[in-house]
């Protein structure tokens, strides 16, 4: 069986694990407000649901609105951790490695917002390897919206029917099915206690990214 065509990944969670950022984040904020540091078992499950469910983890006290109103002040915050604190899943290198040797283009459809992603590029070593990178303010719809994932397969010139989506959270494997492509549901990645992967009917299912190595894991 050969690698797909092409791949595209989520980000957070799934290629990067970058809820050491994220804790840095917050509790830049928290300092700011007078408390101490947050848990990081409590913040890294919500990681890939965003800054606003991030900020309302570590101020759960805090009326919505308020929170939300910080969220300006979270990714300034976070964009001065940027690659300071994550590292890649155990794994991730190798598999990227082994798409590349295999001819198959791979590339990045986050939620985090563009420039945010792109200057993660350079830090990672992976803007020259990166075919396509959009982010969750790249175009009209972010995920689940099919549209940032039929966007990045025209842009690599692939099929969506030949691409396969990699990612942590329900929304990655609903924006997939809604494109009509594929899709791996990466079972290292952040998810809630109540989370049900099985339930979210991907292709198929992982548990870590070396797996990924060999073609006959792929769907």
């Amino acid at each position: 069986m050969p690698f797909p065509k092409a791949v595209l990944f989520d980000l957070d969670g799934t290629l990067l694990d970058s809820a050491p950022d994220m804790l840095a984040t917050v509790d830049a904020m928290r300092a700011a407000r007078g408390r101490g540091p947050m848990d990081m078992a409590t913040l890294r499950p919500v990681v890939s649901k965003g800054a606003r469910a991030m900020t309302a983890a570590a101020f759960p006290d805090v009326p919505a609105d308020e929170r939300n109103a910080w969220i300006p002040e979270f990714l300034d915050t976070y964009h001065r951790e940027l690659g300071k604190h994550c590292t890649l899943f155990d794994g991730i290198a190798a598999m990227l490695r082994a798409l590349e040797d295999a001819g198959c283009a791979w590339g990045i459809v986050t939620n985090k917002p563009e420039y945010l992603a792109r200057d993660l590029m350079p830090m990672l070593g992976w803007e020259a390897r990166c075919a396509v990178l959009i982010g969750g303010d790249s175009l009209p719809e972010r995920k689940p919206h099919p549209l940032p994932l039929l966007h990045a397969a025209d842009a690599m010139g692939v099929a969506a029917s030949d691409v396969v989506y990699v990612g942590d959270d329900e929304r990655d494997i609903q924006a997939a099915r809604a494109a009509g492509m594929k899709s791996v549901v990466a079972l290292w990645g952040y998810r809630l206690d109540n989370d049900d992967p099985v339930a979210w009917q991907g292709t198929t299912m992982v548990e870590t990214p070396i797996e990924l190595c060999t073609a006959d894991r792929w769907p």
